[in-house]
């Protein structure tokens, strides 16, 4: 009788197979590039300019960014789109930075502004207290890196007029290094090194 038997052969791997797997890259995208700043924006208006043509119509943001360690910037930017103008904003932000300097999260001491028909008064806070501030004060008192402060806002409610007298009253600030205490040790050694002063001799008159 003939064998009925059949030889199975494992199938044949292809080397695109036998490669070891990979990540794959592909579809998730590009990856997000930190960016270096910290942007806040503040406003956006609509800006309409009247030529011989007709009316342009136009976009405004005004955008504060700061690095989170004691910098921080204000700009604006004028397109004829929104995301075109806040990238432009961004950019003269960054010309214009401003850095300072506080202690344990606060600032080292009072400080008042006025700009135009705005006015802000800064106290220095506890630790724990918080960022008590409201509009754009808060805003740029986030991306600075300022932990705890307060602040009172009066005058007008414009932000950009807000914002700018905040950045007036931070210029303000006055760089305070930390101070500590002195203690004059004295070693041993050098107490015993001093030469001791010899008793004074008593002098007695001969008897005559």
């Amino acid at each position: 009788m003939a064998d009925t038997t059949t030889n199975t052969t494992a199938p044949v791997k292809s080397q695109r197979e036998n490669r070891p797997p990979r990540d794959d890259k592909r579809g998730g995208g590009f990856k997000d590039v930190q960016k270096e700043f910290q942007e806040e924006l503040l406003w956006v208006d609509r800006v309409t300019r009247v030529t011989a043509g007709g009316r342009q119509l136009r976009f405004r943001a005004s955008v504060v960014i700061g690095d989170g360690k004691w910098t921080v910037g204000f700009g604006m930017g004028k397109a004829g789109e929104v995301v075109v103008a806040i990238e432009k904003a961004v950019r003269d932000a960054k010309k214009n930075l401003l850095s300072f300097s506080i202690i344990d999260g606060t600032i080292a001491h009072d400080l008042s502004a006025s700009y135009k028909a705005a006015n802000i008064f800064i106290h220095p806070a506890s630790k724990g207290t918080g960022l008590i501030a409201g509009g754009s004060a808060r805003k740029v008192f986030a991306v600075a890196g300022i932990k705890d402060i307060l602040a009172k806002q009066r005058g007008t409610t414009n932000p950009i007029t807000n914002a700018r007298v905040t950045m007036k009253a931070l210029a303000c600030l006055k760089k305070v290094t930390r101070t500590t205490s002195k203690v004059t040790v004295t070693s041993p050694s050098l107490v015993d090194a001093t030469p001791a002063t010899p008793p004074a001799k008593k002098t007695t008159k001969k008897e005559e």
